[in-house]
């Protein structure tokens, strides 16, 4: 089995790398874009949902995305 990949991208969107499949509210898969990895929408602005069309850049979207440390 692959190992799938979720990496969280400063102020912008979730990349998935892996082999993946994207279910809607009802069940049916979405059509995949070409390649190993799709990116995710995080700022909800994405005319193109789920998948991320980069306005995260034009509504300025900040993230507080630091993974906690050990201490």
């Amino acid at each position: 089995m692959s190992d799938v990949t979720i990496q969280v991208r400063e102020n912008g969107p979730l990349k998935v790398t892996g082999p993946i499949t994207i279910l809607d509210a009802k069940g049916v898969p979405f059509e995949l874009p070409p390649g190993t990895s799709v990116v995710l929408c995080r700022c909800g602005h994405s005319k193109n949902q789920p998948f991320c069309d980069v306005t995260h850049r034009d509504v300025g979207f900040e993230a507080d995305d630091a993974a906690p440390r050990a201490t």
